[in-house]
């Protein structure tokens, strides 16, 4: 029970150290709530900044779930080895939970929901882009009811263009490159390779591999009017063990080259099958270059298989080399190489527009990210404002031996990638038809 000071006046003709005793219990209050509110203060700047993955961490696709998670995991350990984010609100650190959407779009919308009631600021996914559509639209219904707890949700590798076209959010950001922007690369290649007179189309029958035939279809024909298409497939996503059958087909077309967006095991399955089967042309892949392809392929790879990227641990970018350097010894064992220089780069965005926002509120994270450009370890990228799709040059590589120019291989498979075409980013920028609507 707190006496006032006032009342404690009245015993001064009895007794002086009454005024001395009232005087500390009066003003104790003013002491106990300043060092509350300055408690307060340190819990707030100690709090971290929780990001949320939601990826398949289970089922057919786990591994490349699980080699998101190292990528995010050691981008997130840069960050906070040097102290953490210096946000208005003090000192903050990244934290990253992981949650298994099991490649399913409905498992995923319940782990957000998870996600959201533990705490997290940042939803990150890009396995899927029918899971990103679905985390989009998940997204923005949460920030219209909650106005005090709005979520942004940065991706790193759905890259069906629609998410950036008539499906843009406010708070939706691509650090990838989409579809069309990887098929102009592509393209590019193929415009001058004239070996290849005759592609087949394969690809994932989800809006991704949709996407990416439409694309092919379209380039093609206004780059190469005298390539036939031989053949145009779509295969069930993540359900094909044996490509055989596939493979068959496309030997008995007679295509030169495979154009496909197939990504993890649906592409390393069906080079085998390639391989085991006898073809003998070339891949255009998105993703050709990782998570076992080099090695299920192998000799019958070299100078036949072509990937791109925002780049390649063989491109020369002595600021990126040095970065996989310190992922290699982070994640020393071969099955664990693949690292992906976007995600650095999406990391270390996100920490300048929390550093520079004057709330640490998703819209004010978000208006700092808009536009922004940053001068990463692999060159300039900018986040156009428009529509929240990352711009940055991309390099298409080709499988070779390692030696000489290629001095790194992919999970100790003793094959890498050489650069075939550097393209600068203003050679794959392609025209929006997105309409934010702002807040």
């Amino acid at each position: 029970m707190l006496v006032s000071f006032f009342t404690c006046l009245r015993f001064l003709l009895f007794k002086r150290t009454a005024v001395k005793l009232c005087l500390i219990v009066s003003l104790l209050p003013t002491v106990v709530l300043g060092a509350v509110g300055q408690e307060a203060r340190q819990s707030a700047s100690q709090t971290p900044i929780m990001l949320a993955v939601i990826e398949a961490l289970s089922g057919p696709f786990a591994n490349t779930g699980e080699a998101v998670l190292r990528n995010l995991r050691f981008a997130v350990e840069r960050v906070n080895a040097r102290g953490g984010v210096r946000t208005t609100a003090g000192l903050r650190r990244l934290e990253l939970k992981s949650y298994d959407n099991k490649g399913q779009v409905e498992e995923a919308l319940i782990v957000f929901k998870a996600a959201v009631d533990e705490g997290a600021q940042i939803i990150l996914q890009g396995n899927s882009s029918a899971v990103a559509a679905a985390l989009i639209e998940a997204v923005n219904k949460h920030n219209e009811r909650r106005a005090d707890a709005q979520l942004l949700f940065f991706n790193y590798s759905a890259v069906d263009p629609a998410l950036t076209n008539e499906k843009c959010s406010f708070w939706h950001f691509r650090f990838d490159a989409h579809a069309d922007m990887r098929m102009q690369a592509l393209t590019e290649v193929l415009r001058e390779d004239r070996s290849i007179q005759r592609v087949y189309l394969f690809n994932q029958d989800y809006s991704f591999g949709q996407s990416v035939a439409r694309a092919a279809r379209e380039q093609l024909m206004a780059k190469r009017k005298d390539l036939e298409i031989v053949g145009d497939e779509l295969h069930p996503l993540g359900r094909v063990k044996d490509f055989s059958p596939y493979v068959a087909k496309i030997v008995a077309s007679g295509a030169d080259a495979v154009i496909t967006g197939n990504w993890g095991n649906d592409l390393a399955l069906l080079v085998k099958a390639a391989r085991q089967g006898g073809f003998t042309g070339k891949f255009y892949t998105f993703y050709g270059n990782a998570l076992g392809t080099p090695a299920a392929i192998g000799e019958a790879g070299v100078d036949k298989v072509l990937a791109v990227a925002e780049w390649h641990y063989n491109a020369s970018e002595p600021l990126m080399s040095q970065v996989y350097e310190e992922f290699r010894k982070r994640y020393p064992a071969p099955r664990d190489d693949y690292l992906n220089a976007r995600m650095i780069s999406m990391i270390e965005m996100l920490v300048i527009a929390l550093e520079k926002a004057p709330k640490l509120q998703a819209a004010s994270i978000a208006t700092v990210l808009e536009g922004l450009s940053y001068q990463s370890a692999y060159g300039w990228v900018t986040m156009r404002a428009q529509d929240h799709q990352l711009l940055s040059g991309l390099y298409v590589s080709k499988m070779s031996r390692q030696g000489g120019g290629v001095q790194y291989d992919v999970e100790g498979s003793g094959y890498g990638f050489m650069t075939e075409r550097k393209l600068a980013a203003q050679a794959v920028t392609l025209p929006t038809s997105c309409r934010m609507q702002r807040p």
